[in-house]
């Protein structure tokens, strides 16, 4: 009589689970629920805005029809973006945009375009690439032989302050890096930033800007680097010429700094104690180089990514933070 095989049963064991395993997946395939199935899609959502009120393309991305359809102009003649058969270059610009003007993570970015987050990635990476090699067409040094018109018109500067041609001071914005570099990333206010240096002029735009050094790098740093490195390609103003820097930088020719020691802003001006004149100097110095303070906020506000922490490696938010 022969005996029991019990590796019979295995292999009907192992059978049955195979057929069950398939089974399943055939279900599984059958009920899957697509993910992107809005019948707004964003192709729709860029045409209602760009033919709808200008204030609401405006709340969106932050710019006006004309500038729209002017980036949209330059990044076609110069191929730097194709059409393709799921985004136009309108998609992809106003795509990037509505991510910068409201700091949309990638995932809500994905839902509200019904793409792919790898899709959302690729078109963030190249855009932002190329706004880099763009940078140096709009910002651009000053006319150093030319007197602002905020100067030559009020007689509180003029003509005390007719050889400045800007201001320059740093600003932090948020950054997430990896834990290991973390703690030269971390500035005196508690969290991880990225130490951006800017130079603007009296119109509120931005003349020169690097961006990239760690949290807690004195502005006094990036500033000295900037100066005495050819490669930051500072613009150096020329001899009876000069930038307005408040009291962390050096008094130096081509950098106007306020007396140290005196009050210097409005509040500080009830004080008794001080020398008049220096004070006087410091508060005109504070009134003019304020326009900085104020280009920063306008900046921010503008473009919400630079207010937050995305999670975003430090290389793309450096070239987002929008332009190194």
């Amino acid at each position: 009589m022969s005996g029991y095989d019990s590796s019979d049963d295995d292999d009907d064991v192992v059978l049955l689970v195979c057929v069950m395993d398939s089974v399943i997946r055939k279900i599984r395939r059958q009920s899957r629920i697509p993910k992107h199935v809005s019948s707004f899609s964003g192709h729709e959502k860029m045409c209602e805005l760009i033919t709808g009120h200008e204030g609401l393309l405006l709340e969106h991305i932050r710019m006006n029809r004309y500038c729209f359809h002017r980036l949209v102009t330059l990044f076609t003649v110069q191929n730097r973006l194709q059409e393709t058969h799921t985004l136009t270059v309108q998609d992809q610009l106003m795509m990037f945009l509505t991510m910068v003007a409201h700091g949309d993570s990638n995932r809500r970015t994905s839902y509200e375009w019904k793409h792919s987050g790898e899709t959302v990635s690729r078109y963030i990476d190249t855009i932002s690439s190329h706004l880099v090699q763009l940078a140096s067409r709009f910002i651009v040094p000053p006319d150093f032989d030319d007197v602002s018109t905020v100067i030559a018109e009020n007689r509180r500067f003029f003509p005390y302050f007719q050889g400045c041609v800007g201001a320059i001071d740093g600003t932090h914005i948020p950054c997430v890096v990896d834990a290991d570099v973390a703690a030269a990333y971390r500035n005196r206010k508690g969290f991880t930033s990225q130490n951006v240096m800017a130079v603007v002029d009296f119109d509120m735009k931005f003349t020169y800007l690097v961006a990239g050094w760690e949290g807690s790098c004195h502005d006094a740093r990036v500033l000295n680097v900037a100066t005495s490195n050819p490669a930051f390609m500072f613009p150096y103003a020329p001899e009876g010429k000069y930038y307005l820097v408040d009291a962390g930088y050096k008094n130096k020719p081509g950098f106007l700094a306020p007396f140290r020691g005196q009050n210097y802003h409005l509040h500080d001006r009830r004080r008794e104690d001080g020398d008049r004149r220096k004070e006087m100097f410091n508060y005109q110095h504070a009134s003019l180089r304020n326009v900085i303070e104020r280009t920063f906020g306008v900046w921010k506000s503008r473009f919400r990514i630079l207010r937050g922490i995305p999670r975003y490696p430090l290389e793309k938010r450096r070239d987002i933070d929008p332009f190194r």
